[in-house]
């Protein structure tokens, strides 16, 4: 795989993850929300990079905490509330793109300055930058979205 058609894979995923948020901000979310911790779900395959690691645990460490700073944004953007229907829907805030894209322009810029690294390498510390920002947010989301099903109905608690 060439470098070109990486970014073309990235890209791509980055425009499925906009349009289903997009999309989320128009459908209500049925049921209990587990379905928002599914995505961690695909993130599995990615900690079999971690059984072949050879960079030092203060790198890996540092990738996941850099990924916790990407989280950040993306927590503070994501809300929920309770429309006319008694429903709950993601809440319309544009402000979530912009920092899903920004975090996604600053990747792209430290891919392209830590080119020079061996590919294995480069791909398990992103792994990391991606599990330290993915698995906060979606756990706050799913925390998010309980606390809001128990102000707004609390005999679906039970």
């Amino acid at each position: 795989m060439n470098g070109s058609s990486i970014y073309v894979i990235i890209a791509a995923i980055a425009a499925l993850v906009l349009w289903r948020r997009m999309r989320s901000m128009y459908r209500p979310i049925r049921g209990s929300g587990i379905r928002l911790l599914i995505p961690l779900l695909f993130t599995l395959p990615g900690f079999t990079l971690l059984f072949n690691l050879n960079e030092p645990a203060w790198a890996v460490g540092a990738a996941f905490g850099l990924g916790i700073v990407f989280s950040i944004p993306l927590i503070w953007t994501t809300n929920y509330e309770v429309r006319e229907d008694n429903l709950i829907y993601a809440q319309k805030n544009w402000g979530f793109i912009a920092a899903f894209i920004g975090i996604l322009i600053i990747r792209f810029a430290l891919r392209q300055e830590l080119s020079d690294m061996d590919p294995q390498a480069l791909m398990t510390l992103f792994m990391m930058v991606a599990f330290g920002y993915l698995i906060p947010w979606r756990v706050v989301s799913f925390i998010k979205f309980r606390r809001l099903i128990r102000q707004s109905n609390p005999a679906l608690c039970n």
